[in-house]
């Protein structure tokens, strides 16, 4: 029989006040707990982009970044970002760096609440992912600064249909001087 996965509840001040089995956690009257995101990029200035698989609870075939989730009791952000993105994708990134540790949000849709505390993670790979069909139903990749621009006109915008927070993460982060600094570091002739 498989251990069934726990979620961290957390109060404001983002310390830990106990655990929820993660099938019972997200629902109309979610309590905060913590998550985490991750944005993947290529040197070419692509950010990798997914939809989320049709029958999960939450998001069911809505696009968003790379990969999201949440860790374990015991295990740290960055080590459920490796773990989900090896889960998700099978990429096993070199270096992920934590830009937005803080960032928080809440959202609805169909009736289930995001509430979380969800840094939010980047990395570069130069590995072709593959998606786990359980969680993923498709790929792409596009490019950032096509996307930044997009996402920054009034809705409906072209990308209007992505996740709530993958567009505000990737606001904060056009914004973050660290993430301008890391992209400089590993994307080729990046427009200025």
């Amino acid at each position: 029989m498989a251990e069934e996965e726990l979620v961290l509840l957390v109060d404001e001040d983002n310390t830990p006040v106990g655990t929820c089995a993660k099938r019972d956690v997200h629902n109309a009257d979610t309590p905060l707990h913590r998550g985490f995101s991750v944005f993947v990029f290529d040197s070419n200035g692509r950010m990798l982009i997914q939809q989320r698989a049709l029958d999960k609870v939450t998001w069911p075939g809505i696009w968003s970044n790379a990969c999201c989730g949440h860790p374990r009791p015991g295990e740290t952000s960055e080590e459920a970002a490796r773990r989900r993105l090896a889960e998700e994708l099978a990429l096993q990134p070199a270096m992920i760096y934590e830009v937005l540790p803080n960032y928080r949000y809440r959202a609805e849709f169909n009736g289930v609440v995001e509430n979380e505390f969800c840094p939010v993670w980047v990395c570069w790979s130069v590995e072709q992912p593959r998606r786990n069909p359980e969680e993923v139903a498709d790929l792409r990749w596009i490019l950032w600064d096509q996307f930044v621009s997009e996402i920054r006109r009034p809705a409906p915008h072209k990308y209007s249909h992505f996740s709530p927070w993958c567009q505000e993460e990737s606001r904060l982060l056009d914004q973050s001087l660290e993430f301008r600094e890391l992209w400089k570091i590993h994307v080729a002739n990046r427009p200025e």
